[in-house]
């Protein structure tokens, strides 16, 4: 529950300090006093949006303070622990800081944190819907709004019900569900598209796979390529070398040879000639040797002519490959491992729909299970949700107004498959009709009391804040929509803004807000209210003004009777 509130610099707020208490704490006070402003920093705490203009005119920026008991909320504690924020004392201190440059700052026990944390730990849903509770839940006069939407009648009758968990579980396979059917229809969609990729991949893996390619070839072939485009040359050379080493009168194996016979000849005059001439007769020999090698290395040419305009042609073809894949053969290679694996999926894109296919009659089938089980745990539900209604519309003083709840089963949806709405019957015998359209404000206020009675009480007490849920309701009415508040606040807190006598007098802990001009400034200011004042505001709420001794009468009499 909160326990303390502070506010500095807030619109017409200079400073206040309020300390709650569990139960009914009551805020009333005169029209235009500022009750709404309270209730806005107070949903500051909650996680709302702050507004640079709420910051005092003459302050650079205001500050909203709250402090909360969370003894009894161990889930809001061991939310804390899992965002790593220190709870040691089983207190929530909620510090909002708004600048009046608009910038704004969440403190959370003294940790900064961000909007959404603060809105994710305090008050992650602010109706009586959700798996989730808030620890804060506001219900403001207009909120009765809630009840013209059939989505909300469904959420509050979930919730009764207690099917949540498979609520959820068939919203998330309905979604699964949603997401296969639209890859199939992408994928049917695609089939001409797909026609065409697979013709085009096939060219192309084909045209690799042709030229059965090697990691590295490019250089060998290169090689090859200059080699055979020079053979000629080659060819030439080999002649030239054949004439003027060997075959010409004057090449250089006849002068050689000429000088070793003229050597050997001399020799038998100076034997120490002949040693001196070895090398020449090595040289012969290396002569012959590379003159045989030119003859098989050109016959080699000569015994394959079509080689060249192969590795011409094979050349042709790799260089086409570079342009469209990659420079090397590796990179070529990689882009065909690719293609291959593109060529397998397209191909097994009809197997693929199969499987999706196959998988959605799968989840069909278990969403019409757990559709027609919600379906029929809303029905059971909806029948005791009605009666627990109607029995709170009774001390309500709405006797012989019914709430009926409609439930019908329907096609398939996100949310299952039931029509639920709320319907109201006025007296007996009359036809149900849409309540959006036939019940009245104050109808609407006390069946959203008597729901918030009914679905509220769970294992997490919360705070309550009713902004004149009285609204459209008086006389003994009045009183039964504060006892109803009362009853309410039982084991938890009830905050409520009202400006009804009979609602007042069951305060615990009653405040009012008064307004008042100060140094040429208009502040508000808050004043906790002892017995006898609490007399007097509520004499106030009668008679307006200015108090009676009437007024004044009457007002113990409603303390007394509460």
């Amino acid at each position: 529950m909160l326990t303390d509130l502070q506010v500095t610099n807030f619109a017409i707020i200079d400073s206040i300090h309020m300390e709650f208490d569990e139960g009914l704490n009551i805020i009333s006070g005169e029209t235009g006093a500022g009750k709404s402003i309270l209730l806005k920093s107070l949903a500051l705490l909650m996680g709302e949006k702050s507004q640079a203009d709420t910051v005092g005119s003459q302050s650079n920026q205001a500050t909203i303070e709250g402090r909360f008991d969370i003894t009894d909320r161990e889930d809001i504690l061991e939310r804390l622990f899992e965002a790593g924020i220190d709870a040691e004392d089983s207190s929530l201190v909620v510090k909002r800081v708004i600048s009046s440059q608009g910038k704004s700052k969440v403190y959370i026990n003294g940790s900064l944190s961000t909007v959404s944390t603060l809105r994710d730990l305090v008050s992650p849903l602010i109706t009586v819907t959700g798996h989730v509770a808030p620890l804060i839940e506001m219900t403001g006069q207009h909120d009765n709004r809630h009840l013209q939407s059939k989505s909300y009648h469904l959420d509050i009758v979930d919730q009764f019900a207690n099917c949540r968990s498979v609520r959820d579980r068939f919203t998330e396979l309905y979604n699964e569900t949603q997401n296969l059917e639209q890859q199939i229809e992408d994928l049917r969609e695609k089939e001409m598209e797909r026609e065409q990729r697979l013709d085009f991949l096939s060219f192309q893996v084909d045209e690799i796979r042709g030229l059965n390619l090697q990691p590295g070839e490019e250089t060998s072939l290169e090689t090859e390529f200059r080699k055979l485009s020079n053979a000629s040359k080659v060819m030439e050379f080999a002649g030239l070398a054949e004439q003027v080493l060997g075959q010409d009168e004057d090449s250089a194996l006849t002068r050689i040879q000429r000088v070793i016979s003229r050597s050997t000849e001399l020799a038998k005059f100076d034997p120490d000639l002949s040693t001196k001439t070895q090398g020449l007769e090595q040289a012969v020999t290396m002569i012959e040797e590379s003159l045989y090698d030119l003859r098989h290395y050109c016959d080699e040419f000569e015994m394959d002519p079509s080689s060249q305009a192969a590795v011409e042609e094979r050349m042709s073809a790799f260089k086409k490959l570079q342009k469209k894949h990659g420079e090397t053969a590796e990179e070529i290679l990689q882009k065909l491992a690719d293609m291959s694996a593109e060529l397998d999926e397209l191909a097994d894109s009809e197997a693929l729909i199969t499987d999706l296919e196959k998988r959605v009659k799968q989840n069909r089938l278990e969403l019409k299970a757990l559709g027609l089980q919600l379906h029929d745990k809303r029905a059971k539900s909806a029948s005791g949700l009605s009666q627990k209604v109607n029995s709170e519309l009774v001390e309500l003083n709405m006797k012989g107004v019914n709430l009926v709840i409609s439930v019908e089963e329907t096609g398939m949806n996100s949310k299952g498959m039931s029509d639920v709405e709320f319907l109201i019957q006025n007296a007996k015998g009359d036809a149900p009709r849409a309540i959006a359209k036939y019940a009245s404000g104050g109808e609407l206020s006390r069946i959203l009391l008597a729901l918030k009675k009914i679905i509220g009480h769970d294992e997490h007490p919360r705070t309550y804040l009713f902004d004149e849920v009285d609204t459209g309701v008086s006389g003994p009415t009045a009183e039964k929509v504060g006892r109803k508040l009362l009853q309410i606040s039982e084991g938890q807190q009830v905050i409520c803004v009202t400006h009804l006598p009979q609602v007042a007098c069951f305060a615990d802990h009653h405040f009012l807000i008064e307004k008042s001009n100060l140094k040429a400034k208009t502040q508000m200011q808050v004043k906790s209210l002892g017995k006898e004042d609490q007399v007097l505001e509520i004499a106030r709420l009668i008679s307006g003004e200015k108090i009676t001794k009437t007024s004044t009468e009457h007002a113990r009499e409603l303390l007394a009777f509460r």
